[in-house]
This record gives C-alpha cells, structure tokens and sequence, in this order.
C-alpha cells in the first residue's frame, strides 16, 4: 500500500521498526523528496505514521509486513520492498527491546528473546541488507548500538550483552564493506527519553529521539561511520572503560 505522488527517480528509505520514536524522526528528516517504506507488525495499522511523513514532503509512504524475530522471512521481506518501491538507498534498523532484567536473570526464554531481537534479528537483517546494497554499488546502513554495549553493567547485563555483540557485528560489517560504496553509520546513544524508556529515571547526560535523530542525519550526510548521543559519551566511556570492576559492577543503569 502506497501513498503519495509517484516519483520513480525519488530515492526509498527503509524504516525497519515503523513504530520507533527515533525511527519516526529520522524518516521525517530524510522524507523531503524521497520515498519511505515503513516495516512493521500490523502494518495496516500504520496510517498516522504514513500521514506524519507524507507531510513532512515524502514523495510517497509504503507499508511493509514484517516481524523482527521471523528471520527466515528477512530476504523476502526485502525483496518485497525493492520489487514495489526500487532499490533501497537508506536502510535504518529501529527496531529492539529493552526486555525486563530481574526477569531475565530467572527465565532463560526471556532472556533468550531480548537477545534474538537484540542481536540476532539484526544480524540477519544487516547481511541481507549488505548484500543486498553491495550488488547496488551504494547504500547507507544506519545501526543502533547503544553505550550498555560498550562496557557492560550489571544492572542491565542482558540487553548490555546484546548490544555488545551488535557493536562487534556493525564495526566488522562497516570495516568488511569499506570501498563497496556502502556506508554503515554505528550509532552509540545514551539513555534516549522515550516511550521505550518510560517510567524509568533518566541517566546523566540523556538524550531525547530528536536529538537522536539529528545526530544520525549530520553522520549520514558527512559520511560518518559512527556517532555517539550525545558527543560528550565518547570521552565518558573512554574513562569508563579503565574503572576496576569492584566498582563497575555497582554502576546503575
């Protein structure tokens, strides 16, 4: 389903996860002019997010079935896009949990999920999109990696450990796809204010999905391959990274 004026030399944005906050806003910034194509469970029950970016100036929204965890469905779901909408020019990945901890710590389903969301969906998605981008010759891959995955805490060690791995994938693949013309932009946000976050009490130095977004427009638009939210985490974590871990493991959130 499509909306939209029908512009075939418009470039297709791909939103993988059509209901991510951050998503959402990265798609309004790039919709002037473009085509966007929007992933996500019931996909028909899309058409206030379609309307958001047909009036952000969206040459057209599509809406696309797709289940993150169904990762037998992956190359088809793709292969569905670029049949209807032409090749994809920007791919961005918001799709993820955040998961329950006490949880997971006492149910090893539980935190088995969080991980084949976290990570394991997504390296499924990122190895078809890079296949997919390197027969184009050009693509831009966007990734959310996130600073509970640079070192991990035990406060949140499950979706930490997911997003660890994540970060190790997204920096090899981007190495592994330099001089394809494919750009792999790896985004390290902090504590993002959000839906995904409600109700939780907001770390220093947070960020909110606008702040996100922007961030992620300047990384693509210079060529970055990876962006932390706010800048100021690089430098944090570089010192985090050298605190004993008598005292790591006491560190919140």
């Amino acid at each position: 389903m499509t909306a939209g004026a029908n512009n075939e030399d418009a470039e297709t944005v791909l939103l993988l996860g059509g209901r991510s906050e951050i998503g959402l806003e990265i798609a309004v910034r790039l919709a002037p002019g473009r085509r966007i194509v929007l992933a996500a469970r019931r996909s028909g029950e899309l058409e206030q997010q379609r309307q958001m970016l047909l009036d952000a100036g969206a040459a057209a929204v599509g809406v696309v079935e797709f289940d993150a965890d169904a990762t037998e469905s992956h190359g088809s779901v793709l292969e569905q896009v670029i049949a209807a909408h032409g090749p994809i020019s920007i791919a961005v990945l918001a799709f993820g949990i955040l998961g329950d901890q006490s949880r997971a710590e006492a149910d090893a389903a539980h935190a088995v999920a969080v991980v084949h969301t976290d990570y394991v969906a997504q390296v499924s998605i990122l190895t078809h999109l890079a296949e997919l981008m390197k027969r184009q010759g050009r693509g831009k891959i966007v990734v959310f990696s996130s600073v509970a995955g640079v070192r991990v805490r035990r406060a949140n060690y499950v979706y930490g450990s997911a997003k660890a791995g994540l970060d190790g994938f997204a920096s090899g693949l981007g190495d592994a796809l330099h001089g394809t013309g494919v750009q792999l932009l790896l985004v390290r946000p902090g504590f993002v204010i959000g839906k995904m976050t409600e109700g939780m009490t907001p770390a220093p130095m947070s960020s909110t999905p606008s702040q996100v977004a922007d961030a992620v427009v300047r990384g693509l638009k210079s060529g970055a391959t990876r962006v932390w939210v706010p800048r100021i985490l690089q430098p944090v974590f570089f010192v985090m990274r050298l605190l004993p871990q008598s005292i790591w493991r006491r560190m919140p959130r």
